[in-house]
């Protein structure tokens, strides 16, 4: 069975490749160089994927710098730092990327179509404290009718398959299947801020340092930071 993986280089979308390889896929990754800062989560993806061993793996590049209207692509919006976990579930944060997984999911229909794949897997996580609109059930389960309708495969009986292993799941119960899947963390990649060293006060940043303490873990990244870190 053929799928492709939405892959950024993160904690979530690199479990979910190691998961589609247990699942006994042949699987295609794709990444994104869309603008955004943490341009760093890049190394991160091609290190997973190479580590995995899939077939293909596609860096897809567009500019999404044009529009902004996220902390992520534009430097006018300050990154958010040192928020609690009340703080970060009280509103959709700034670092919400306008319309990103329905961009990230068309391009991977794509993929998967010209490749006659079967399903596409995506890392979203409804539990996440930062509440992004298109992390959701009800919004996958709208682009899943998307994959029925608007391709051949679909309009054919064999709609391509969305796949959200860790929806349901919490940080730390992604951390645990990680660690039975073997997922190297310290190839892995959460940071908004765009630096060499990751910076351990934005949100990425401190859910995964919460989800570590809280199995009380090491995260291995931690050894590649300096004192100012909150690693």
């Amino acid at each position: 069975m053929k799928a492709v993986i939405l892959l950024s280089g993160g904690l979530d979308s690199s479990t979910v490749l190691y998961q589609a390889k247990a699942d006994g896929c042949q699987c295609y990754a794709i990444s994104f160089d869309y603008g955004q800062r943490h341009l760093r989560e890049l190394d991160a993806a091609r290190a997973i994927a190479n580590a995995v061993g899939v077939v293909q793996h596609q860096v897809v590049q567009f500019d999404l710098r044009l529009w902004g209207g996220s902390a992520l692509t534009d430097d006018g919006i300050d990154i958010p730092g040192d928020r609690s976990l009340e703080q970060m579930s009280a509103a959709i944060p700034v670092t919400y990327v306008p319309a990103r997984n329905t961009i990230f999911l068309s391009f991977a229909l794509g993929y998967a179509e010209a490749i006659a794949a079967q399903r596409v897997y995506i890392g979203v996580n409804a539990l996440d404290y930062s509440g992004y609109p298109d992390c959701r059930p009800d919004y996958l389960q709208a682009m899943q009718e998307v994959f029925r309708l608007g391709t051949k495969q679909g309009r054919e009986g064999q709609p391509i398959q969305i796949i959200a292993p860790l929806i349901k799941l919490k940080k730390t119960e992604i951390i645990e299947l990680g660690n039975t899947l073997g997922v190297p963390w310290s190839r892995t990649w959460s940071c908004y801020a765009g630096e060499e060293l990751a910076c351990g006060v934005c949100d990425s940043c401190r859910l995964r340092l919460a989800a570590f303490d809280e199995l009380r873990l090491v995260d291995p990244l931690s050894s590649k930071l300096n004192a100012k870190a909150a690693y």
